[in-house]
């Protein structure tokens, strides 16, 4: 594997309040290597976005790191001042949201938006941001007239490709990439993966994707892990987990969409009011494959986390 550029050990994240101590991210370790694509995959509210947030430090409260270590080429994240956090963002990390609606603003020209990327990191005159906006349309395929649109005249797909053009704007060694495809139909998310390889080659950043979607995550990573609950419950190469995952809750995700082509088949869950609870650290159970014993819970009354 490539050398290192992110490390993450033991991380822990929870959410504080008043009446109770919720941990969304409980031990959590990975690495990411130089030009690598680590996938995170798990449901909706297993702590995946969590984990973008504390690496980039935009946790808000009541959340707070409880514990672990952020290292990128060997720096402390966490240690990192004000001053220094703002370098490290877009320049050395960058992310694309989930919602590109919501990444954009809506009162702002997409040229004017990019170029503010230019004009305060690299102090730049704003006609040379303008031209260097449009070169990074250039590498997503939008025409340089959309410079002078708003968020709302561009289609979902092309406001994702803003998106992600700007999240590439400085250069960044590392790309944060949080359901960069949802809310998008599936010929518009083969174009963006699309769009996401071919950035890749030509630019050479690491990705850290993040996603629900089994089959997406199977095509664009290199090695990945899947999370339940706020714990991996198993990781190894994309292909491994794809030919033989060894977690039954990595079964149920590759089971949860059904085959485009052959016969129909019923698709079956993990069952009602089953939860895996108590999850112990990963083991190996093949060549650079880690999963944890499993522990299952069945409760009538409790739904599947």
């Amino acid at each position: 594997m490539s050398a290192a550029l992110l490390e993450v050990e033991d991380l822990s994240v929870e959410y504080v309040t008043d009446s109770r101590t919720v941990r969304a991210v409980d031990r959590v370790s990975f690495t990411v290597g130089e030009g690598e694509v680590f996938g995170l995959a798990g449901e909706s509210g297993c702590g995946k976005s969590t984990i973008a947030n504390a690496i980039l430090r935009l946790l808000r409260d009541p959340a707070i790191i409880a514990g672990g270590s952020i290292r990128f080429r060997g720096t402390d994240v966490l240690a990192l001042t004000a001053g220094e956090l703002r370098a490290f963002r877009w320049r050395q990390v960058a992310m694309v949201f989930q919602s590109a609606m919501n990444s954009l603003n809506p009162v702002m020209t997409i040229g004017d938006q990019i170029a503010d990327i230019y004009t305060t990191h690299e102090r730049v005159s704003k006609r040379e941001a303008l031209r260097r906006a449009a070169g990074l349309l250039d590498l997503v395929g939008i025409p340089h007239d959309r410079l002078r649109s708003y968020p709302h005249q561009l289609s979902g797909g092309m406001r994702q490709r803003v998106v992600i053009a700007m999240a590439t704007a400085l250069r960044p060694l590392l790309l944060i990439m949080d359901e960069p495809t949802t809310a998008l139909d599936v010929v518009v998310q083969q174009e963006i993966m699309a769009q996401i390889k071919d950035l890749q080659r030509e630019l050479g950043f690491a990705i850290l994707f993040i996603t629900h979607d089994m089959s997406l995550m199977v095509e664009l990573s290199d090695r990945m892990a899947v999370m339940y609950a706020g714990r991996f419950v198993e990781t190894a190469s994309a292909l491994s987990i794809f030919e033989t995952p060894r977690h039954p809750y990595t079964n149920a995700l590759m089971n949860a969409f059904p085959p485009m082509t052959g016969p129909r088949v019923r698709l079956r869950g993990l069952g009602e009011g089953i939860r895996f609870t108590d999850i112990p650290d990963l083991v190996p159970v093949g060549p650079d494959h880690w999963a944890a014993p499993t522990s299952v819970e069945t409760s009538r009354t409790e739904a599947t986390r």
